[in-house]
C-alpha cells in the first residue's frame, strides 16, 4: 500500500495544505453561509489532499535502468556525504580499484536540513560542506592513483543516484553511511531502495566518525 508521508517533505505539504484549508473556512464563514462555508472548505481539503498523495507517488519502487561501459575499464558510483572522507570508505574504493583500469565518481548529496530552507534556497551551507568533504576525499583517492571526480547531487540521495546513472555507465555502487541510529539514509531505506531500483551490483560501507575521531585523538595528543 503507497503511504503518503514516507518523510518530512510529505509532511509539510500536507501541513501547508490543512493550514491553508483552515484559512479557507474561517474566510469563507464570513462572507457566505456557515454551511457553504463549510462544504467548499470540504471540497477543497480534499482535492488538496488528492494532489499531495499524486505527488508522492513518484516514491514508489521503480526500476532504473544504467547505461553500460563499453571498455575495460571499472567504473563505480560513490555516493557519500557527512562520511566521503571516511577512512572505511576509502579503503574500499582503494581495494576495488588495486590492479584495474578504474574511475570513479563521488557524488554528495547537498545537506538540506528542512523542506521549508530547501524552498527559502537555504542550501548554501550544505553545498559548501559537501564540497570541502568532496576535496579531502577526492584527494586522498588521487593520492594513490586512483582517477576520481566529484560532483554535489540532489538532496534526496535516490534522486543523486538516478541522475549520476544517467550520464556515468556505472558498473557498481558504493554508498556510505552513518551507523544505523545515526544515518538519516537508512531511516529514510536510501539503501535498501537502491537495491531494489538500480540493476547494478550495490556495497553499502559504514563509516563510524566519532570511532575515527577517537583513534586520532591520541596520536594528536602525543603530538
Amino acid at each position: 500500500m503507497h503511504n503518503p508521508l514516507r518523510n518530512e517533505a510529505d509532511v509539510f505539504r500536507l501541513v501547508v495544505i490543512i493550514v491553508g484549508a483552515a484559512a479557507l473556512v474561517v474566510a469563507l464563514t464570513l462572507i457566505t453561509r456557515p454551511v457553504y462555508g463549510v462544504l467548499l472548505a470540504a471540497l477543497l481539503i480534499g482535492l488538496g489532499v488528492g494532489f499531495a498523495w499524486r505527488g508522492t507517488r513518484g516514491s514508489e519502487p521503480r526500476s532504473i535502468q544504467a547505461p553500460r561501459s563499453t571498455d575495460s575499464t571499472r567504473r563505480i558510483l560513490v555516493v557519500a556525504n557527512q562520511t566521503a572522507a571516511g577512512r572505511e570508505l576509502l579503503e574500499e574504493i582503494r581495494n576495488r580499484c588495486r590492479g584495474v583500469d578504474c574511475e570513479a565518481l563521488l557524488v554528495s548529496p547537498a545537506l538540506v536540513g528542512s523542506r521549508s530552507q530547501r524552498w527559502a534556497s537555504d542550501i548554501d551551507e550544505g553545498l559548501d560542506l559537501a564540497r570541502e568533504r568532496m576535496a579531502r576525499s577526492v584527494t586522498a583517492l588521487r593520492g594513490v592513483g586512483v582517477e576520481v571526480r566529484a560532483e554535489v547531487g540532489d538532496p534526496d540521495p535516490n534522486m543523486a543516484i538516478e541522475d549520476a546513472l544517467r550520464v556515468f555507465p556505472a558498473d557498481e555502487i558504493i554508498i556510505s553511511t552513518l551507523p544505523p541510529g545515526e544515518s538519516r539514509w537508512l531511516e529514510h531505506d536510501v539503501v535498501e531502495r537502491t537495491r531494489r531500483e538500480v540493476d547494478l551490483p550495490m556495497t553499502h560501507v559504514v563509516v563510524d566518525l566519532e570511532a575515527e575521531r577517537a583513534a586520532v585523538a591520541p596520536h594528536t595528543n602525543a603530538a
